[in-house]
């Protein structure tokens, strides 16, 4: 399968939907348990009608579902289609989405030799030191957050060498970061934006709001 494109998938014209990282995600607000009960069984028919199975969340109020072809670790088309269907069978339930609410939190860790560390943090998270793709500590079980080491010189602390990336959707990102400069941050640098905003706290922590654009 070959992987869409930003543009691609922004022309899809998927309102309920938004990519962050490497996967389309929504939130579906049903408002009661039996009703997300019923959106989660039609979303089961129509992932094996397309032999295409998403992740799916089930609480309360809401349903969230995440779209992913694993065998091209990206976006295809085959999750677009089967976007609009899942949209579709919301729709006829009378479920609207909330496009603003998905967000994703990733663990960066600058190094300068992720050999040397990648196995430690591997097995610290999710108990199989093996557990290293290339730059990528991933839970299959989707238990933690994935933990991303950025390359970096060699450097003695104390220096900020943890950052979380917290990716939301790219026409909600701008009030995310207004929001949090209004409770106290900084912008530290925006020169890559809208691609990632790079943030401080009072104490100058750092973290970094992500969007899909301009990547």
């Amino acid at each position: 399968m070959t992987l869409l494109t930003t543009q691609q998938i922004l022309d899809a014209g998927l309102v309920d939907w938004r990519k962050l990282a490497q996967a389309l995600h929504a939130r579906f607000l049903t408002r009661d348990f039996a009703s997300g009960l019923a959106l989660v069984s039609a979303i089961g028919e129509l992932a094996e009608d397309a032999g295409h199975h998403p992740d799916v969340v089930l609480t309360y109020p809401h349903v969230d579902v995440k779209l992913l072809s694993h065998d091209a670790s990206g976006v295809t088309e085959r999750d677009v289609d089967l976007a609009r269907r899942i949209s579709a069978a919301a729709a006829e339930r009378g479920v609207a989405a909330d496009p603003a609410a998905p967000a994703v939190v990733e663990l960066a860790l600058d190094t300068a030799d992720v050999a040397a560390i990648g196995p430690f943090w591997a097995a610290l998270l999710t108990g199989d030191a093996g557990a290293v793709d290339g730059d990528d500590v991933a839970d299959p079980g989707g238990r933690v957050p994935l933990l991303w080491f950025q390359h970096t010189d060699a450097h003695e602390t104390p220096r900020q060498r943890f950052h979380l990336d917290v990716w939301v959707p790219h026409d909600a990102a701008d009030v995310r970061i207004a929001a949090a400069v209004a409770a106290g941050g900084t912008v530290v640098d925006d020169d890559a934006a809208p691609a990632f905003t790079v943030l401080a706290d009072a104490e100058g922590n750092r973290a970094c709001v992500c969007t899909m654009l301009e990547r």
